[in-house]
């Protein structure tokens, strides 16, 4: 009996001592897993503070970080070309990388010269005139002839250009690809389609998207029209795929964000059109006011109004390709030029600059050391390229 009663109570003491080693274990199992937790915690927290600081950072200043000697001719014109940047005049164009190199130069003789971009590359013609030379910011695609005067040109990504030409009756838009012979064509005229006002490629070129002005009964409309070049469209009448007519309302512009998105603005109206094959209306915005201007990018339209405050004289109003609203902002700068980023605008003249985000805060508001000609983003990091009357700067807002 007492080595039996000996036997339980060791038993007892060995099954109390497994106890206590598995609940030690999972108490340092558990003190670990916490461990981890508050180092992840304030990991997290830290990566929010820095995220926080960074988009509620105010900049004061830049800092020039690399400089490039560059003269700017007088009577030439500069802007961005994907990039890069383009200069052209009435003589010739030429494509500059950010260091300072000239990718191409292209010589002609134009009198009323066009420009029409897309992505980086770019169409230019001459109004009343016969060629239209189409590059991108490494090399010149192509060039085309026509037999009609040019009155509008249009490109797509691909390097395919549409060319409104003017005939006696008849304005007929032809799409051109470069190093092909053959076309396609569009005829409009005022009895049937009405005048095009504007017309804009797809980035791939199978979308045309075309707005005409006509009168009916004494009323002006305006009709937009899409045309599809691909086999959607071949067996379509003239490629026309859909359209929408529009009383009382002049829409001077047409525009493609992306291959399934495209935009038009009317005198009173904002609208939004969707869909990669046959667009169609997705959104609509109206409007009283009158319209200063548009601005948009692949990702976001900005329309422009006159703000009737002291405070500020501007009203923008941002909307994505979707046509959702994103928000209305109002400023004081004045400016020549307006682009967006990822998170917001940059609008710029030659002596100063302003930084805002679709947020509300003005992260940069202050003036340039140079006068300033073009500024390209580098990034989404505040480094911008910037292109003075001598110089070829990359600039850091700090």
């Amino acid at each position: 009996m007492a080595d039996i009663r000996y036997f339980n109570r060791e038993k007892e003491k060995r099954e109390k001592g497994q106890a206590d080693y598995q609940q030690k274990i999972r108490r340092y199992r558990l003190s670990h897993v916490y461990r981890i937790a508050l180092v992840a915690a304030a990991l997290i927290a830290l990566v929010v503070l820095v995220v926080l600081q960074y988009k509620n950072h105010i900049y004061t200043s830049y800092e020039v970080i690399n400089t490039v000697d560059m003269l700017t001719v007088n009577g030439t014109t500069s802007m961005p070309l994907g990039n890069n940047i383009l200069t052209y005049s009435n003589d010739g164009a030429h494509c500059t990388d950010a260091r300072g190199n000239v990718l191409w130069n292209q010589t002609y003789e134009m009198q009323n010269l066009q420009i029409a971009t897309c992505g980086d590359v770019v169409a230019i013609g001459d109004y009343n005139g016969r060629e239209v030379y189409i590059l991108d910011q490494e090399k010149k695609l192509g060039e085309i002839t026509t037999t009609m005067p040019i009155r509008s040109i249009a490109v797509a990504q691909t390097g395919r250009v549409a060319v409104a030409v003017a005939d006696t009756r008849i304005t007929w838009i032809y799409i051109y690809d470069p190093g092909k012979t053959d076309y396609y064509e569009i005829q409009t005229t005022m009895n049937q389609s009405g005048y095009p006002v504007a017309f804009s490629l797809s980035p791939n070129g199978e979308l045309l998207g075309l707005s005409c002005i006509y009168v009916d009964s004494g009323v002006i409309k305006s009709r937009v029209a899409f045309y599809n070049f691909g086999q959607v469209g071949e067996n379509k009448s003239d490629f026309y795929v859909n359209g929408y007519t529009y009383p009382d309302t002049v829409i001077p512009t047409i525009r493609f964000m992306s291959d399934g998105t495209a935009y038009a603005l009317g005198d009173d109206r904002l609208l939004f059109y969707s869909g990669s094959q046959i667009p169609q209306v997705t959104n609509i915005h109206l409007y009283e006011e009158e319209v200063q201007g548009v601005y948009s990018n692949e990702n976001y339209v900005g329309v422009l109004f006159r703000n009737n405050s002291t405070d500020a004289q501007h009203k923008l109003q941002v909307y994505r390709g979707s046509g959702e609203k994103v928000g209305e902002y109002l400023f004081n700068q004045d400016f020549d030029h307006l682009f967006f980023g990822q998170d917001g605008f940059t609008v710029y003249n030659e002596q100063e600059c302003l930084v805002h985000t679709f947020g509300g805060i003005e992260k940069f508001q202050g003036g340039f050391d140079k006068a300033v000609k073009v500024m390209i983003p580098q990034g989404n990091s505040y480094r911008y390229l910037i292109l003075t009357n001598d110089s070829l700067d990359t600039i850091q807002l700090k």
